[in-house]
């Protein structure tokens, strides 16, 4: 099994495992260790490329939305030579994906979102506002608690200090200046007309106590797209590769192998 650090198209990324591949992108309020908890649940059935956002990790920035997903997409291609991989996606990396997938309509062959939707409430949109205002004039320590409860309800921090220890550690070292960027993209996103002709299957889940992107926003997307689902995850919050790890992997491997299954075969009494 080949693991490697390498750079697809300018990107960072991890890459290791072995079949067909998955290509992860990671939350805003978090990096890419979020995903590693992944790695020894799929690494012997798949390949897994996480990437680095640009402007986190070695990563350069790329701008506004279409840059960065261009960026993706140029990463995913360099990353997955013929293949038409999973792009699986958490809070930004979700609206990511989304976006690379909308651009680039023949890159991927179906998108797992995490923390997803296609689009923020005015409620939503003002949060976004706040943190890029308060980060932009005091630092990202000003709200790192408020960004921690995003990621982990006060219940579930108190079961895993490490883990959220090290979650805040690794947004207090992100870009300030890339992080108010992202916040002002989400402030203002809105893809819901686009996505209702996405041309790929999506797998839309949430945890049931994620406050960032409610599961009433991944159900939303699930019923705007032509071919989606929607699944709620119990006592999961916002980053489910971190809160809910196996259930992550039963989920994303059974969307695997739903999407690589050929169509049903139209019986000869039925065919025209």
């Amino acid at each position: 099994m080949l693991t490697a650090n390498t750079s697809a198209a300018g990107l960072s990324a991890h890459v290791t495992g072995t079949g067909p591949s998955i290509v992860f992108l990671h939350s805003l309020l978090s990096d890419r260790g979020s995903l590693e908890p992944m790695v020894p649940l799929l690494s012997d059935r798949f390949r897994l490329v996480l990437l680095d956002l640009p402007g986190f990790g070695g990563s350069p920035r790329a701008g506004g939305l279409d840059a960065q997903a261009d960026a993706v997409a140029a990463a995913v291609a360099a990353a997955c030579p013929g293949e038409t991989p999973i792009l699986f996606g958490n809070g930004y990396g979700s609206f990511l994906a989304l976006a690379t997938a909308l651009r680039h309509p023949h890159l991927s062959s179906g998108l797992f979102l995490a923390g997803c939707g296609a689009g923020f409430t005015e409620e939503g949109r003002g949060a976004f506002r706040f943190m890029a205002a308060k980060a932009g004039t005091d630092g990202l320590e000003a709200i790192a608690e408020t960004a921690m409860l995003r990621l982990f309800p006060a219940a579930m921090a108190a079961r895993v200090p490490q883990t959220l220890a090290e979650r805040r550690a690794a947004f207090v070292a992100t870009d300030p200046e890339v992080f108010g960027e992202a916040c002002g993209i989400l402030a203002t996103l809105d893809l819901k007309d686009a996505a209702r002709h996405l041309a790929v299957p999506v797998f839309a889940c949430a945890g049931a106590l994620d406050a960032a992107t409610p599961p009433v926003m991944a159900r939303e997307l699930a019923d705007l797209v032509p071919n989606g689902t929607f699944h709620e995850i119990p006592d999961c919050a916002h980053v489910p590769t971190l809160q809910a790890p196996a259930e992550v992997a039963v989920l994303l491997t059974g969307f695997v192998h739903t999407v690589e299954a050929p169509p049903e075969p139209v019986a000869a009494s039925q065919a025209g």
